[in-house]
């Protein structure tokens, strides 16, 4: 037990030290500086040139003429501006739980949507177009020609409804417009619908636009703001009417459309891609070993709690037990996510950041399996031997402590040690509500680079590294440990 002991210390210290130089700022997607007064805006950051990540100075910053807006309603209202990146189909949910105080994310203010939120005035139109791969350019001269086509569009989106107006068309919707460009290419789709803007950071030799032209009239796009927050309603139409008197919009779409075309790099290979973006990486890893720690830490505590009411004599407290185990192992990560980080926030305004409900999310999800794991442990330890500590006056829970309990984590250490390994990757489901692990951290690179393949293949690389080690490490904890048996 001391050296089990040792190895509990060695983890706590890890992960102090993991919260205690972890920027919780940076963890979350958010941009943004200390201060009193701040605009939380929602954006999906994948949207050029409205919005989209680019390395300036050596630093991640998201840019587009949506954040220069941003930045000019926060001028005038004297705040600071703090930016969460998220996927797009979370950003009603972030608005209306109140975890961000508007959103702009080219976002078209349908009838739909104004029963959930206001929206400002607009400030940018645009039209849709349909994005085919060049080879099939001569296949769609019309709209007609798209009925019975697999056709790609984001998520919650005024191009999903156009999709869904087309007779026969097979829709397959995703968050993000890279995601979408990504089945193109790979021949899932055989069109996409979007922005005109948008489209015009994806052309290249492969992908090209069809002469078929939606039918719908020039798409709007507004500020989405909560409902009843009439106080920056109007500010932000003031600071929209402001700058459009003064022509500012057209010249924040223009530079945003030279930084867009400044950002395409793909000739680069898997190796140049991650020591260019090799801090992003480090980064993903650090919140995602902090995520994996904290999560199995305290997995372990309600695991064990849960463990013992299912072993407990009092019938009442074993079906809560039980009924515990049964939901969490029944209902999938991402649900429990939901819940917990946009649920709760709904229902009872309790609002957690991306780390805290990810920690949450994991500890419960976690708490489940480990539980069961703990209980085939202790009903593997001999009932002898707990009829013998109490015969020499032990009390149960002492017996249980100090002869049961040893015995059992020693049995079931490897099944700890994969539950281990299992959340580390399980982790990288809480990228979707912006949490910085290494998952999010690709699809960054991913968004950055116009790459899809090579910031999937490093951040595969390194789950590997990092489980391969882990579990190294774990079976010279189990031999150390087995040692002392075969004395």
């Amino acid at each position: 037990m001391k050296l089990i002991s040792r190895y509990t210390m060695m983890l706590l210290a890890l992960v102090v030290l993991l919260t205690t130089v972890a920027p919780v700022a940076s963890a979350t997607g958010t941009t943004g500086n200390s201060g009193s007064k701040k605009l939380v805006l929602g954006t999906s950051a994948d949207f050029a040139p409205y919005e989209f990540h680019k390395v300036i100075d050596g630093k991640d910053q998201i840019v587009g003429f949506d954040i220069s807006i941003a930045k000019e309603i926060a001028a005038d209202l004297g705040a600071e501006l703090v930016i969460e990146d998220m996927g797009f189909d979370g950003l009603l949910p972030a608005l209306q739980s109140g975890r961000v105080d508007m959103v702009i994310s080219g976002m078209t203010p349908t009838d739909e949507r104004r029963q959930s939120i206001d929206f400002s005035d607009t400030y940018y139109k645009s039209k849709q177009v349909i994005m085919i791969r060049n080879a099939d350019k001569d296949k769609y001269p019309t709209m007609a020609d798209l009925e019975n086509e697999k056709i790609g569009v984001q998520k919650g989106s005024i191009q999903e409804t156009i999709g869904q107006g087309i007779p026969g068309a097979k829709l397959t919707a995703l968050d993000k417009i890279s995601d979408i460009v990504l089945q193109l290419q790979t021949n899932r789709v055989n069109a996409a619908i979007v922005e005109d803007t948008v489209a015009a950071g994806y052309l290249d030799d492969v992908i090209g636009l069809a002469p078929a032209i939606p039918d719908e009239e020039q798409a709007e796009a507004a500020i989405g703001i909560r409902k009843g927050n009439t106080e920056l309603l109007n500010a932000v139409n003031g600071t929209l009417e402001r700058l459009k008197s003064e022509n500012k919009i057209d010249q924040m779409v223009t530079e945003a459309s030279q930084l867009m075309a400044d950002k395409v790099k793909k000739d680069q290979n898997i190796f140049q891609v991650f020591w260019q973006y090799k801090s992003f990486y480090a980064t993903g890893v650090g919140y995602t070993l902090l995520l994996s720690a904290l999560g199995v830490i305290f997995g372990v505590i309600i695991g064990l709690i849960i463990c013992l009411l299912r072993l407990h004599d009092v019938s009442i407290l074993r079906w809560i037990g039980t009924a515990y185990v049964e939901v969490i192992r029944g209902t999938p990560m991402l649900v429990q996510l939901m819940i917990i980080y946009y649920g709760l926030a709904l229902t009872f305004g309790i609002t957690f950041s991306p780390l805290q409900a990810g920690i949450i999310t994991l500890s419960i999800n976690s708490g489940a399996y480990l539980a069961e794991i703990f209980r085939a442990g202790i009903q593997g330890v001999d009932r002898g031997q707990l009829e013998a500590a109490r015969s020499l006056g032990m009390g149960r829970g002492a017996a249980m402590r100090f002869i049961v309990l040893p015995q059992a984590f020693k049995a079931v250490l490897p099944a700890i040690g994969n539950e281990f390994v299992t959340i580390i990757k399980e982790s990288s489901i809480i990228s979707v509500i912006g949490m910085v692990d290494i998952m999010y951290q690709a699809s960054v690179v991913k968004n950055i680079t116009y790459q899809g393949m090579n910031p999937f293949l490093i951040a595969a690389a390194i789950y590997f590294v990092l489980t391969f080690i882990l579990s190294k490490l774990l079976g010279r904890l189990e031999r150390k440990l087995g040692a002392s048996d075969r004395r």
